[in-house]
């Protein structure tokens, strides 16, 4: 169990420096809200280790610090629901047994741009918003499949360490 806890600490610290990392890369591309996603990393290679519950548990944990720490409150507002969106999402594609690493993370990509957009179409309370979706989409699914690479890659690599 002690064990456990110091890996999942570790995946915690990790997710934390990639929020960092990330939150000082400027990107801009004209669309508020994309960015590259790297604490979502993470989450994918919990995945696939067969760890939904500490995947989720992480996912959250990060977000909330994350936002706490580098952001504000509509930060994690918009983040968690981008992120449940996503996970579930991942789950699925990942149960189906369907999509491969990339195509989980691309699936994880778009649809926690679709939990913001409809976060954002809430609290700004116009549809108008969602005019940002194809964009959203394209960006997620980029990011998706970049980070999906290097989460197999990374997947690799951990399931020969621990043979």
């Amino acid at each position: 169990m002690t064990k456990k806890i110091a890996q999942l600490g570790l995946f915690l610290a990790l997710a934390l420096i990639l929020a960092y990392v990330e939150f000082l890369i400027p990107l801009s591309f004209g669309i508020p809200g994309i960015k590259l996603g790297l604490p979502n990393l993470i989450v994918v290679i919990l995945l696939y280790r067969n760890n939904t519950k500490e995947a989720l548990l992480i996912n959250i944990l990060r977000i909330v610090l994350s936002g706490f720490l580098f952001s504000n409150l509509y930060t994690i507002l918009y983040a968690l629901a981008g992120a449940l969106f996503s996970f579930i999402a991942m789950m699925i594609g990942r149960r189906m047994r369907c999509f491969s690493v990339i195509g989980v993370s691309v699936l994880g990509g778009v649809f926690h741009n679709i939990g913001q957009i409809i976060v954002a179409m809430i609290v700004v309370n116009t549809v108008y918003v969602g005019y940002y979706v194809p964009f959203l989409i394209v960006a997620g699914t980029v990011t998706g499949a970049l980070l999906g690479f290097v989460a197999m890659e990374l997947i690799l690599y951990l399931n020969r360490d621990t043979n």
